[in-house]
């Protein structure tokens, strides 16, 4: 327990309601601008997750949530949404105190979480079965689709609301409950979501949050029996983790892990949207989003104008407070993190990388946990500043020959989340969408992404997609239903 009286204090929400943590702990969240305690957070151990998870068993299987119809949720999500649009100022000052990003940026995002709802609000009375036509005499088949149960949410800490409504808006439009685990360094915004829920007239046990560490929250909700499915955001290594924890058990999994994103430039392109283009891709929430462009592919020809005009539009750019909205850059949202982007910054010198732009952290501003926006020219992409996520405000360019050339190097790493193409030539962007390998590619465009269209990687970026149509059958279970019109059982000693 806190003993600062004047600091707030989040609970875990168990049930409908803040439920204190089993063993009294609590922990501390600072605000990555000024580094400051703003709150502490109830430490959660086996005990919550247990508690937590058997009340959304219990309101899966016979609590009010079991016996609605799916018209019926589809309007509690339209009124939740209602209730996040009206609160979306005060969600994202929450949020933006727990990780530092840009009150803007964070505003926006917690507004157009509330459109998420809406469409799978929509999407929730329109999951259709179908009537198979079989091959078999005197038999009648069709399928349907049935929600999974209890699905565990692992968030991390970057995009924390945003990134459970991809999971919790379809995971509920589907029926079925859930138990939330926030990244311990941004858990607030989520305690005070699921009250919301609440308000809105969510039955107790739909939405629980259990808030504190990995190996004492995340672990044990993976591992418990009556958790159906995973659906976790992070890092790789936590993702493999989670992989293997998960398949010991059977359960389901979508896993929307790293990123080492090509934005391929060629000559042919607008250069100074094009140069727009990489700033979002790599500068915007500080490099700390799976999707980043941190890997940037120029055609050798258009090399060093292109570098002369992305230094000359980054030459003043505001880093500052985070809740200032002429600020652009703002705070690495934890220690860690910020500590290991340096680490990237000095290996990538190690290693031959040239620093035009950056580099350097800033001790001035704030609690001195910014990092300048950072260029490495003559970069290889054998390189570990090309081949690892650094997931900060750092760009590895790598020069290229022609189509062939880009493609090889692009598809070239561990990962296969997203990547963009700039060109004005159709057939070259056809060519470019084809062959490379990633979930997400946009032409003339960076970042762009809707609750329309889904969303996931290949290779070491994931497993299965969020958003869009097809994202709400990862919680459901097909299945087969077999009607005989026959009066009488054929031979059962022979397979139909």
């Amino acid at each position: 327990m806190t003993s600062d009286s004047a600091l707030p204090q989040y609970e875990h929400y168990i049930d409908g309601r803040p439920t204190p943590p089993a063993d009294g702990g609590y922990f501390p969240t600072d605000n990555p601008w000024d580094g400051k305690t703003w709150a502490m957070v109830a430490r959660g151990n086996a005990k919550d997750v247990d508690l937590a998870v058997m009340a959304a068993h219990r309101a899966f299987e016979v609590g009010p949530w079991s016996t609605m119809t799916p018209s019926e949720r589809g309007r509690l999500m339209w009124k939740a949404a209602d209730l996040i649009a009206s609160k979306a100022e005060r969600l994202a000052l929450i949020e933006q105190r727990d990780n530092g990003k840009l009150i803007t940026e964070v505003v926006a995002q917690v507004r157009y979480m509330a459109d998420y709802l809406k469409y799978y609000a929509g999407l929730a009375d329109k999951i259709q079965s179908a009537v198979i036509p079989t091959d078999k005499k005197g038999v009648f088949a069709y399928t349907r689709y049935e929600a999974k149960g209890v699905i565990a949410i692992i968030t991390p800490w970057n995009s924390p609301l945003t990134l459970t409504s991809w999971k919790l808006a379809p995971a509920l439009a589907a029926g079925c409950t859930v138990v939330v685990k926030p990244s311990e360094f941004t858990s607030a915004s989520m305690v005070e979501l699921a009250a919301i829920f609440t308000e809105a007239g969510f039955p107790p046990g739909v939405i629980n949050v259990v808030t504190g560490f990995g190996p004492e929250v995340g672990q044990p909700l993976v591992e418990h029996r009556k958790v159906e499915h995973i659906g976790f955001t992070g890092g790789s290594v936590a993702g493999k983790r989670i992989y293997e924890l998960a398949a010991s058990h059977f359960k389901t999994v979508t896993l929307e892990l790293g990123g080492k994103s090509p934005n391929i430039v060629f000559d042919d392109a607008d250069l100074d949207q094009a140069v727009k283009g990489v700033v979002s891709g790599i500068f915007a929430a500080t490099g700390q989003s799976c999707q980043a462009g941190s890997r940037l592919l120029l055609q050798r020809s258009i090399h060093d104008v292109f570098i002369e005009k992305l230094l000359a539009f980054m030459k003043d750019v505001r880093l500052g407070d985070p809740s200032d909205p002429q600020t652009q850059i703002g705070p690495v949202a934890t220690r860690p993190q910020f500590e290991k982007i340096l680490s990237y910054i000095e290996i990538a010198k190690a290693e031959g990388a040239e620093c035009v732009l950056g580099g350097r952290s800033r001790p001035d501003l704030g609690a001195g946990q910014f990092i300048e926006p950072t260029i490495f020219v003559k970069v290889r992409n054998e390189m570990r500043i090309a081949q690892e996520e650094v997931f900060g405000p750092v760009l590895a360019v790598i020069p290229f020959d022609d189509e062939e050339d880009a493609i090889r190097i692009g598809n070239d790493v561990a990962y296969g989340l997203a990547g963009a193409v700039w060109t004005r030539d159709l057939k070259r962007a056809m060519l470019m969408t084809d062959r490379l390998k990633a979930g997400t590619l946009w032409v003339n465009n960076y970042r762009a992404t809707s609750f329309t269209s889904p969303f996931g990687g290949y290779k070491e970026s994931g497993i299965g997609r969020e958003s869009g149509i097809d994202a709400i059958k990862e919680y459901l279970h097909t299945k087969c239903v077999w009607m005989s019109s026959d009066l009488e059982v054929p031979n059962p000693f022979i397979r139909r």
